[in-house]
């Protein structure tokens, strides 16, 4: 079966794209450490933002109490004054930075447990809004400038943005390839590695499309060692799974 529309009519209106999201990295894990050389494990990871308030109340007991001996003072000592700093030069409401995250990583046990690779499923809540993108394209970035090979699988259908254009963007580059319209629906494999003593950056990009098939990446474990991430296979055992026709 190709791929579906899973956020627009008729499918979104029976079916949640969470369901999806949700079971898609555990399907992967299990494809993958099938065919993972001994030393390498994968797992799933899930992370649903700021869908759980934060207990104020919790924080609001947090204060000092002017009773308790300062630090630094001994037993029968003089407590010395707390100090006061002034007030803060801003001060607004707003949320914490977070995100959704749908991840499937890759762990070099040999290696301390090493982080050597990561597949990052794009949920509609990491292109919403702006700041959620930057989020979002730090945290790949940050993942490449370590060294951990990164997969990025887009099929939100409703947010025209493409962020690994966007990701590229940040880090100074541009692939021509996605001139001179970038696909909204899009899988792609980077990893940076260093050759010839200078730093360079690879990536494998397909533009998707609705009633197609999914590609293979290479998932890179080391400069020489990748293993193939089956996406058309994983997605569509998963579909089967959640009997999403």
């Amino acid at each position: 079966m190709p791929l579906r529309d899973h956020f627009r009519p008729p499918l979104d209106s029976v079916r949640s794209c969470d369901e999806l999201h949700g079971a898609w990295p555990t399907v992967i894990v299990m494809a993958l450490n099938r065919t993972l050389p001994p030393r390498y494990v994968a797992a799933p990871r899930v992370h649903l933002g700021q869908h759980a308030k934060i207990d104020v109340t919790a924080y609001e007991k947090d204060e000092y109490d002017p009773d308790a001996v300062a630090p630094g003072a001994t037993n029968g000592g003089v407590a010395t004054a707390v100090w006061a700093p002034p007030q803060p030069t801003l001060a607004i409401t707003t949320e914490a930075p977070d995100q959704d995250e749908y991840e499937v990583r890759v762990y070099d046990t040999k290696r301390h447990r090493r982080l050597v690779a990561a597949v990052e499923i794009v949920s509609p809540a990491n292109k919403d809004r702006a700041e959620h993108r930057r989020l979002y394209l730090a945290k790949c970035a940050a993942l490449l400038q370590r060294r951990v090979s990164v997969a990025i699988v887009d099929l939100v259908s409703t947010r025209q943005f493409n962020l690994y254009g966007e990701l590229l963007e940040w880090i100074g580059q541009a692939d021509p390839s996605l001139t001179p319209n970038r696909p909204s629906l899009y899988a792609v494999a980077c990893r940076w590695r260093t050759a010839a003593n200078s730093w360079r950056l690879e990536a494998w990009a397909h533009s998707l499309a609705v009633s197609q098939p999914l590609p293979t990446l290479p998932l890179w474990l080391a400069d020489n060692l990748a293993v193939p991430l089956e996406l058309e296979a994983t997605y569509e055992e998963t579909c089967r799974i959640l009997r999403i026709a």
